[in-house]
């Protein structure tokens, strides 16, 4: 097989470095530092051994700062190394001024300023590794490639110093790197070696947190954004994944159709041409498999924040092993799909690979390549990146024509903690937003004082227009007429509909006078009273050894509300008498078969196999018909339907593709004013709607309608194929059982942490006043 090693790292220990430049002996070797080559089939070096080994390279070396951002979720270190020659480390604060001039145009006081800033400046490049804790290559390959350039004295290596400020986050997640190289340790030589980490690899969000890069709910996201986003505000970021191992050995962009609107046609040139240079750069060294313009589209800010901030972000893919574990993969096991057959040659996969054996090293190599040419590009072409950085940024300043004058969201909203939220995600964005200071009235409409204006002529006003605007996603298909082109991640993000505020789009200029523009504003979350204090219900939350998503995104908003609640593992429902200790129990979304049957026996240790099983089922029925409420979210009510014979059924469930589609949208909910469950709300809502949504027709006289999919066309914003079949349909259903209730939600209530409109319907479920 085809296997490539980057780097003869010892040479560079030989080389005697000029004044001024690395001392190679002084820097750490890696295999030293660890004790076997990063990147070896069935090594991993866990987050203590990492923070380690860059402490002491950073103390070794004058090309290597490292900072300390914060904590993460659990309490690790959060580092970002920075990386440039030793002679721009000494002006390291004159360069980053330079580049805060460049981010915002409105300070390039004349050409001549601006001559001088683009032939002083550096192009600052910021790479992520590990987002995805199971994806270890990235933190593996980082600590090498940082010796790399923290000792090499080769000309390429010189040429990228002095050209370039790299940031290095090692880690977006390191909890969960030291969750799986502890569990991958446990287990090396057994039967279950690489068997998959029995909770989320995110203390909160697992596979979620890299769909976070809008909403900033989370630890890790905020200190990215914060102080590496917004004090470098870099020209490109490559942030690295792992994919599937039947496939392509990598992906580059380009990314495919479509992109979002507000993103800069420059920009998407520059993702264009880099993804498609690194391509290139890897075919020329040798290395099969790769492949751009292929699954990964640029519509969703979720992934991509850099797309709103003058900066162009590459994604690369690479096949992955398990965990560090090599596999064989034969011709006939790799696959096509998704507009891949990774046999076949094409314009944009002219190399395929020929199979073989497949690691960790190959992972690495492929990475650190990868990388390299990401980086030459940037030094090579600095002028280039300035250039189209700046102008990208003073097009925003200028306006768009398809942009208002203003956004202006209003004073005395009724949603006191959307408005906060909503604030919160443009000042972390960025986003200069102001006060009014007077009343004033524009495009017709009187706004009081004290409401909140965003002016459309500043650096970062696409990131604004994204988020406050209507989605209206096209129509794509995989041929006419036939099944849509499934989007890589959702279709829209309005906050309007998910915090439910109102943002008002003015073309007028406004005549108040503005305050200066206002810090980023505390979370304002409020626990209602039902759920707090002596009366409150004994709330309990499911949390299965196979935990979803949804599941965690739940304990995030309970613990920032203060709620008090328990996980109830599988082993507590299979002792049943759950009445003693619960009132009521959340089951997020969830396939029946995985809370039925969990992890099948032999796929992990025993303890952490097998779901409620048969005592389960009897002990969750006795709980319900004795007095207790369950409360479950979309794929958890058909297990619950099943449970208690409901007679519900989901009337979406079998309609094709090209008929019914709804990829994550927002759809308007008529609301049973009258019903507990709708308390405080009137008589609509915004809700969210994927693909584990339902919507249900109802056949029981134990049944009740709580909410019911608007009639007509639902749709919000988004993409909504086939509305006539969920328009009129129940989303939100009630069913006595015994002396319980059973409450069954068809759409999300929570969407990652971010359904503020439909936060009161959850609350009020759980609360079970009547």
């Amino acid at each position: 097989m085809f296997r490539r090693r980057i780097a003869a790292l010892a040479l560079f220990l030989t080389i005697v470095p000029p004044a001024g430049g690395a001392d190679a002996q002084a820097i750490p070797d890696p295999t030293s530092h660890f004790g076997f080559e990063l990147g070896s089939d069935r090594k991993l070096a866990d987050w203590d051994q990492l923070t380690a080994y860059y402490e002491r390279v950073a103390q070794a070396s004058p090309r290597v700062q490292l900072d300390t951002l914060g904590s993460s979720t659990l309490g690790r270190p959060f580092l970002m190394l920075i990386i440039t020659s030793a002679s721009n480390q000494a002006r390291l604060e004159e360069l980053k001024e330079i580049q805060l001039k460049l981010a915002d145009p409105r300070t390039v006081e004349s050409e001549a300023e601006l001559d001088r800033l683009l032939d002083l400046g550096k192009t600052v490049v910021l790479v992520t590794h590990g987002i995805h804790a199971t994806e270890v290559g990235g933190p593996q390959m980082a600590a090498r490639l940082i010796h790399r350039m923290a000792s090499s004295d080769d000309e390429e290596v010189r040429e990228i110093l002095d050209n370039v400020i790299f940031l290095d986050i090692p880690s977006l997640n390191p909890d969960g790197l030291q969750w799986i190289v502890d569990w991958y340790n446990r287990w090396i030589g057994t039967q279950y070696e690489a068997a998959p980490l029995p909770w989320l690899y995110h203390p909160y969000t697992g596979h979620d947190n890299n769909r976070d890069w809008y909403a900033f709910t989370q630890i890790e996201t905020q200190l990215t954004v914060r102080e590496a986003h917004n004090v470098w505000h870099p020209q490109i970021v490559h942030d690295i994944h792992q994919t599937g191992s039947n496939g392509a050995r990598i992906f580059f962009p380009p990314f495919i159709d479509p992109f979002e609107q507000n993103i800069d046609p420059a920009l998407i040139s520059g993702i264009n041409q880099l993804g498609a240079y690194m391509a290139a750069e890897l075919a020329a060294e040798g290395m099969p498999g790769v492949v751009i313009h292929n699954r990964y589209d640029g519509f969703t800010p979720a992934r991509a924040y850099q797309h709103y901030h003058g900066g162009v972000r590459i994604l690369s893919e690479t096949a992955s092993v398990r965990i560090a574990t090599p596999i064989n993969i034969g011709w006939e096991d790799l696959r096509a799909g998704r507009g891949l057959d990774a046999t076949v040659p094409t314009w944009n996969f002219p190399w395929p690979w020929e199979g073989g054996e497949w690691g960790l090293p190959d992972i690495v190599d492929y990475m650190e390549a990868g990388v390299v040419a990401l980086l030459n590009n940037a030094a090579r072409n600095r002028r280039y990146w300035l250039e189209n950085f700046y102008h990208i940024n003073r097009r925003a300043v200028e306006g768009w024509e398809r942009w208002p004058e203003a956004w202006v969201i209003p004073a005395n909203q009724t949603n006191e903690t959307g408005l906060a939220y909503a604030l919160r995600i443009l000042t972390t964005g960025d986003v200069e937003v102001h006060r009014a200071e007077s009343g004033f009235t524009a495009d017709g409409e009187r706004f009081p004082a004290g409401s909140y204006v965003i002016p459309m002529r500043q650096p970062y006003a696409s990131f604004a227009q994204t988020m406050l605007e209507i989605q209206r996603y096209p129509d794509l298909r995989e041929y006419p007429g036939g099944p849509p082109l499934r989007p890589y991640d959702v279709t829209a993000h309005t906050l309007g509909f998910l915090m439910e505020i109102d943002a008002v789009p003015v073309e007028d200029r406004i005549t108040a006078s503005l305050s200066d523009p206002i810090g980023i504003p505390d979370w304002d979350f409020r626990l209602p009273g039902s759920l707090s204090g002596p009366e409150a219900p004994r709330i309990g939350i499911y949390r299965s050894w196979d935990e979803p998503m949804p599941e965690g995104w739940t304990r995030w908003v309970f613990d920032q509300h203060g709620l008090v609640y328990d996980t109830v593992r599988d082993a507590r429902i299979r002792a049943g008498e759950l009445n003693e200790d619960y009132d009521v129990i959340l089951f997020q979304s969830q396939s029946p078969a995985s809370i039925r049957e969990g992890h099948s026996p032999g796929t992990l240790p025993p303890e952490y196999t097998g779901g409620l099983g048969p005592d389960g089922l009897r002990g969750l029925q006795a709980f319900v018909r004795n007095g207790g409420r369950v409360v479950a979210v979309e794929e958890a009510t058909e297990f619950m339907i099943d449970l208690f014979d409901l007679g519900i059924i989901n009337a979406v469930e079998r309609l094709p593709a090209q008929d019914f589609f709804i990829p994550g949208s927002i759809l308007s909910v008529d609301l049973v004013e009258t019903h507990p469950v709708n308390r405080g709300k009137g008589d609509s809502t915004p809700a969210w709607f994927w693909r584990s949504s339902r919507a249900f027709d109802v056949d029981d006289p134990e049944v009740v309608v709580v909410a019911r999919f608007s009639e007509g066309n639902p749709l919000l914003s988004g993409w909504l194929l086939g509305p006539e079949y969920i328009g009129g349909k129940a989303a939100v259903v009630e069913a006595r059982v015994g002396q319980g209730s059973v409450v069954l939600f068809g759409f999300q209530p929570d969407y990652r942490g971010q359904t503020v409109t439909t936060w009161p319907l959850l609350f009020n479920a759980l609360s079970g006043e009547e």
